[in-house]
C-alpha cells in the first residue's frame, strides 16, 4: 500500500551511530510504503523471476545442478538483476542500495539459489565495482552483469575464519606476474565460477587482493562440501599451486586488501539482513496458512492462544527488521549520493559499519527465531522434508556464520562505536556521562498514538549509553577482554535501532490505512525491546565494578512499562490471520 501523503521528506545521511543520541525525523526515513515506482518495478521483476524461473525448477536447483544454476543466473542477468549496482557504462543499471535491497529481499525466497545469486552479485562483483581499475572494470563487469561469467569471493582459509587477516595464502611478484599459493575454504559458487577474487599475503604480511580466472594453470577445486543446508549452492575449496596471474590483476593496492575485505563485508552484512527480512515474511505466510488449515480439537490451530502468541511475535520481529533494513538502505543511498567515484561512495558507506554489524546479527537471529517458531506451528509435519519448513530451517542456520559470525559482529558493534567516539567522529562521551548521572526523560517526541513507546525508547537510549559508558570507564583498554559485556551492550544498541526504526515508520503512517497496523507492531516490538534490554543491562551491571550502584538509575530508565504484551501479540496475530501472512505485505 503506497502512501500518498507525508512524502515530502527524503532520506538523509545521519552520522553513523548517532541514533543513540539523536532522534531522526520520520519523514527522512525510507519506508516500504513510500517506495517510488522504480523500486516497485525492481521488486516486481525480482519476484516474477523467482516465481517463473526458480520455483518451477526448485528441486533440480536444490540438487546442485551447475548448468541449470548458470542458466538461471544468465536469465537474472538478462533481466538486469545481476547488474543493479554495476555502473551503466559497464553494462549495469547503476541503481542504488534501496534498489539492490528490494531485489535481495525478493530473491531470498529462492532457497539455495539465493546464495548463488548473492555471492555473485554482492561479494563476488562489488570488489571490482569499488576497487577495480578502468581496465579491470571494462574487462569483467559486463560479463558479470550479464551472467555470462559467475564470480566467487575467496577470503576464508582452513586456518583463518574470523581472523581473516591471518591468511596463509601468499603472492610473490615474478617479473610481470604474480604467483599465488594457498588454499581457500568454504567458497560459494566455486564449482562453476569463472572469476575468483582471492586474498593473499605479499611479503609475508601485506594483505592484498587478486583477480584469478578459472582455467588458470595451478588452480584446482576440492570436492563439494557436504553441508547441513543450502545444498543447492556450490561450496568447495579453491586450491592455488603456483597460479600465475598478470601483474595488472592486483585489485586495489598492495597491503590494502583489508579495505576491500571489510568494506565489501559491510555491504554483505546489510544484504544478509534484507534477505532475512524477506525470508521471515515468507515464513510467516507459510505458518499462518498452515495454522488456518490445520484442525485440532475441532477448530483451526490458529485460534489457540499459544499459536497466536507465536504468530504475533513473528509479525512484530519481521516488522522491526524490515523497518530497520530499509531505513538503513535509505541512509546508504543518501550517503553515497553525488560521490565522484566508487571509492568515495564506499568510504561514505563505511560510516555505518556499526549499523551493518548489528543489523546482520539481528537479521540472522530473527530469521532463526521465526523459522523455529514456524516449524513448531507445523508440528511433526515441519520436521518432514515433504514440507517447506524443514528446508528453510536447515538453510537459515548458516546466516549466523556468513559475513562474519554474530559473535564477531557483536564485538565490532561496540568496538566501532568506541573508536568513533574517541576519534571525535561521534558525540558519544558527553551523552554517556549525562546518562550515568542524569534522570529519566519524562516527555517524548512523536504522535500521541506512539507516546508511551517513544518515551520508553528515549529512556532505553539513556540506559544503553549508561551501561556502555560504565563498561568503557571500568575496563578502558581491557574492555576487549570482556566479550560477554560487549555482547550485551551490542544487543542493547541493536534493540534501540530496530525499535526506533519501527516507531519512525509507524509515525510516518499515522493517518494512513496501514497506520494502525504499523503502530501496533511498533509498540509491541518496542516494549519487548525494553524488557530484553533490561535483562541485558542487569547482567552487564552485575559484571561491572560498582555496577550495583547504578541499578536504581537503570530501573528508573527502564521501569515496568505495564504494556500487556500478550494482548498485543494476540492483536498482531489477528492481523496476520486477516492478511493470510505478514500484515504489511
Amino acid at each position: 500500500m503506497a502512501i500518498e501523503s507525508k512524502q515530502a521528506g527524503r532520506p538523509v545521511a545521519p552520522t553513523g551511530g548517532a541514533f543513540l543520541t539523536e532522534r531522526q525525523d520520520a519523514d527522512q526515513v525510507l519506508i516500504p510504503e513510500a517506495f517510488d515506482d522504480e523500486l516497485r518495478m525492481f521488486a516486481g521483476t525480482a519476484k516474477a523471476f523467482v516465481e517463473r524461473e526458480i520455483l518451477p525448477d526448485f528441486e533440480a536447483l536444490e540438487a546442485l545442478d551447475y548448468e541449470l544454476s548458470r542458466r538461471k543466473m544468465a536469465k537474472a542477468g538478462e533481466l538486469g538483476l545481476l547488474g543493479v549496482e554495476i555502473p551503466e557504462e559497464y553494462g549495469g543499471l547503476g541503481a542504488g542500495k534501496a534498489a539492490s535491497a528490494v531485489i535481495t529481499e525478493a530473491i531470498a525466497g529462492s532457497g539455495s539459489f539465493n546464495v548463488t545469486f548473492s555471492a555473485h552479485s554482492g561479494i563476488g562483483t562489488l570488489p571490482i565495482v569499488y576497487f577495480g581499475t578502468e581496465a579491470q572494470k571494462a574487462k569483467y563487469l559486463p560479463k558479470l552483469a550479464s551472467g555470462e561469467w559467475i564470480a566467487a569471493y575467496c577470503l576464508t582459509e582452513p586456518g583463518s575464519g574470523s581472523d581473516s587477516l591471518a591468511a596463509k595464502a601468499r603472492a610473490v611478484l615474478d617479473g610481470d606476474e604474480w604467483v599465488l599459493d594457498g588454499t581457500k575454504m568454504w567458497i560459494s559458487n566455486a564449482g562453476f565460477a569463472d572469476l575468483f577474487t582471492v586474498f593473499a599475503q605479499v611479503d609475508g604480511d601485506e594483505f592484498s587482493c587478486f583477480l584469478v580466472e578459472a582455467g588458470t594453470p595451478g588452480l584446482s577445486l576440492g570436492a563439494e562440501e557436504k553441508k547441513m543446508g543450502i545444498k543447492g549452492s556450490s561450496t568447495r575449496q579453491v586450491i592455488l599451486e603456483g597460479v600465475r596471474v598478470p601483474k595488472e590483476n592486483l585489485l586495489g593496492e598492495i597491503g590494502k586488501g583489508h579495505h576491500i575485505a571489510f568494506g565489501i563485508l559491510n555491504i554483505g552484512r546489510f544484504k544478509l539482513a534484507v534477505g532475512a527480512a524477506g525470508g521471515v515474511k515468507d515464513l510467516i505466510g507459510l505458518a499462518q496458512g498452515y495454522a488456518k488449515e490445520r484442525q485440532q480439537f475441532g477448530k483451526p490451530i490458529a485460534e489457540f492462544g499459544l499459536i497466536k502468541e507465536k504468530l504475533g511475535a513473528m509479525a512484530a520481529e519481521a516488522y522491526a527488521l524490515e523497518s530497520a533494513a530499509y531505513r538503513l538502505a535509505g541512509t546508504m543511498d543518501a550517503a553515497s549520493a553525488g560521490k565522484a567515484s566508487s571509492a568515495e561512495e564506499l568510504r561514505a558507506l563505511n560510516e555505518y559499519a556499526v549499523e551493518f554489524s548489528f543489523i546482520k546479527v539481528f537479521g540472522s537471529e530473527i530469521l532463526d527465531f521465526v523459522v523455529d517458531e514456524a516449524l513448531q506451528v507445523y508440528g511433526g509435519y515441519g520436521f518432514s522434508a515433504d514440507y517447506p519448513i524443514e528446508l528453510a530451517y536447515r538453510n537459515s542456520r548458516i546466516n549466523r556464520i556468513f559475513e562474519g559470525t554474530n559473535e564477531i559482529n557483536r564485538m565490532l558493534t561496540v568496538d566501532q562505536l568506541l573508536k568513533r567516539a574517541m576519534r571525535g567522529q561521534l558525540d558519544l562521551l558527553g551523552p554517556a556521562q549525562e546518562a550515568m548521572m542524569g534522570r529519566p526523560v519524562t516527555e517524548a517526541e512523536g504522535p500521541a498514538e506512539l507516546a508511551d513507546a517513544n518515551l520508553a525508547l528515549a529512556n532505553l537510549k539513556r540506559a544503553t549509553l549508561m551501561v556502555a559508558g560504565m563498561g568503557a570507564m571500568a575496563y578502558m583498554q581491557g574492555l576487549e577482554e570482556q566479550q560477554e559485556l560487549m555482547a550485551r551492550v551490542a544487543d542493547m544498541v541493536g534493540l534501540v535501532y530496530l525499535a526506533e526504526s519501527g516507531l519512525l515508520r509507524a509515525e510516518r503512517l499515522v493517518g494512513e490505512r496501514p497506520g494502525a497496523t504499523a503502530a501496533l507492531l511498533a509498540r509491541l516490538y518496542a516494549f519487548r525491546a525494553v524488557d530484553r534490554a533490561r535483562e541485558l543491562a542487569v547482567e552487564a551491571l552485575r559484571r561491572i565494578p560498582r555496577g550495583a550502584e547504578a541499578m536504581p538509575r537503570l530501573h528508573a530508565y527502564l521501569p515496568e512499562h505495564g504494556a500487556d504484551l500478550i494482548e498485543l501479540r494476540r492483536e498482531a496475530a489477528q492481523l496476520a490471520y486477516e492478511a493470510d501472512g505478514y500484515p504489511l505485505s
